[in-house]
């Protein structure tokens, strides 16, 4: 086939790598070299591209989240190829995958909601742990997907993480550092413990991650099907994933989280399903207040959040939750 293939760091045209051309499949003559945006932290391109090491283990992290999510939902994101180092430059790397044309918009709820159920509902984890069997970034932050057998411990091992690599970005915060005991020895336990307590159990599901508006784009314009893509995944609590639908910013309405739950239900204890939402979306603030340190709005919206869970729970767990 003929290719069109992308730029790789500067704004010269230049010769595709021999690496890239490695594992391009069937390809007779590169037509074009074109750039296609960039992010802060890679170029959003046909061959997304990032450097240093940081950036090698980022689109590893890339292409083991998507090749998972394809192994389960094909029709759900873009089909993987490879990633590896460019020859010519061993500080650049590379992820390459199919590459979709997308129409604005987010995608309509109803076929979106059922792929995401679809992926939700393969309890497929290696030993039903959770964790993920590499590092995975979401934007230019480094998730530690260590497996544990508890989502509790999971949850609470992977926001410590992001707090300490906040704190290395923005420095310490005295007033918000003073909000987080009473978070990890109340709050979490409160909220997480009876998902795994009383008979329950919480069975692993593969996330995507970071599924915000941002990270979706219709591919079909008459119907607004779409896809996801930009996973950072992990075996989770499927409910995780919803964390980042409750800030509107991020453009779910309440629409898709009831057509979500009219394929998989609520988690019990019901009645906690609210405040568990905003113990996961209080993890994607804190995500946005890494990735943005000299913005104080993420993290004021997670201090926020804090003071109202830990009002609310101020006994933390203190057994069976109905």
């Amino acid at each position: 086939m003929n290719a069109t293939v992308s730029d790789y760091p500067g704004d010269r045209q230049c010769q595709v790598d021999p690496n890239v051309l490695a594992v391009l499949p069937d390809v007779a003559e590169v037509l074009e070299v074109k750039n296609h945006g960039e992010s802060p932290w890679a170029r959003a391109t046909r061959v997304r591209v990032s450097v240093g090491s940081h950036g090698r283990e980022a689109l590893k992290g890339e292409f083991e989240s998507t090749s998972a999510i394809y192994s389960i939902a094909p029709d759900f994101c873009p089909e993987p190829i490879a990633w590896g180092t460019f020859q010519n430059d061993p500080d650049s790397h590379f992820y390459m995958c199919k590459f979709h044309e997308f129409t604005k918009g987010v995608p309509e709820p109803i076929s979106f909601c059922e792929k995401l159920a679809r992926l939700h509902s393969s309890h497929t984890s290696p030993e039903g742990k959770f964790g993920f069997h590499c590092v995975t970034y979401n934007g230019n932050l480094p998730q530690d997907n260590t497996w544990f057998d508890s989502w509790e411990a999971f949850f609470d091992n992977g926001l410590r993480h992001v707090l300490k690599v906040r704190e290395e970005r923005a420095g310490p915060d005295p007033e918000f550092d003073a909000l987080l005991p009473p978070l990890f020895e109340k709050v979490i336990p409160r909220l997480l413990r009876p998902l795994e307590s009383g008979g329950r159990k919480v069975q692993p599901s593969l996330v995507h991650g970071d599924l915000w508006c941002g990270n979706a784009g219709i591919t079909n314009g008459s119907t607004g099907e779409g896809i996801v893509y930009d996973p950072s995944s992990f075996w989770a609590h499927n409910e995780y994933e919803l964390g980042n639908w409750r800030p509107e910013r991020n453009e779910f309405a309440t629409h898709y989280f009831q057509i979500y739950h009219s394929h998989i239900p609520k988690s019990e204890p019901k009645d906690d399903y609210d405040d568990r939402n905003a113990l996961y979306a209080l993890r994607f603030n804190l995500h946005a207040a890494t990735l943005f340190p000299n913005s104080r709005a993420f993290l004021q919206m997670a201090t926020e959040e804090i003071r109202r869970l830990t009002g609310r729970y101020p006994e933390g767990y203190t057994g069976e939750v109905n």
